[in-house]
């Protein structure tokens, strides 16, 4: 989920979330942080899942929020092919991995191709991820403020950085 627990804004208790995911049919639900990162087994797609939780958060917490679901195999997918992987690992709280709902537009990922050349920053696409590090942080990054459903015409994104990437993968491994 993006945006949740976020200032003021979205707030969402874990635990009560948990309990109602629980209570929905999911199972081995676990969550990550505050902020709306889950990792649940469930018999669906993405897509499917996508469309579930986003109905359960409006029915049982009143909450629109634009959620991604990805499988395990699609997380391990962007784990292992991450063009920059020395940087996540020396750097992995400045390495952002934002996850698309669908494929970006060509000319947008030129464009910030062509933005991240001209800054001190690294990005990479690859298909429903895009791969970026900040080596002066990421809330001082232009880079990554770019990296928007908007500009890249996609339905849905959503960033995590490489800590948070490669734990959920390990929750979902296990």
């Amino acid at each position: 989920m993006r945006g949740i627990n976020l200032g003021a804004a979205n707030r969402l208790s874990m635990p009560e979330l948990r309990e109602a995911l629980v209570a929905e049919g999911f199972s081995d639900v676990a969550t990550y942080m505050q902020s709306g990162n889950i990792v649940v087994s469930y018999e669906a797609n993405p897509a499917e899942l996508t469309a579930e939780m986003k109905r359960l958060l409006v029915e049982r917490f009143e909450l629109s929020v634009p959620v991604l679901a990805q499988t395990c195999e699609q997380l391990e997918a962007v784990v292992r092919e991450n063009p920059f992987s020395d940087l996540a690992e020396r750097d992995p709280k400045h390495f952002l991995v934002t996850f698309l709902s669908q494929e970006p537009d060509p000319r947008a990922v030129d464009e910030l191709k062509a933005f991240a050349a001209a800054c001190d920053d690294e990005f990479a696409a690859g298909g429903h991820a895009l791969y970026s590090w900040h080596p002066a942080g990421i809330h001082l990054s232009k880079l990554a403020s770019r990296l928007s459903e908007k500009r890249l015409k996609v339905g849905v994104a959503t960033a995590r950085n490489w800590t948070t990437v490669t734990k959920l993968l390990e929750m979902a491994s296990a």
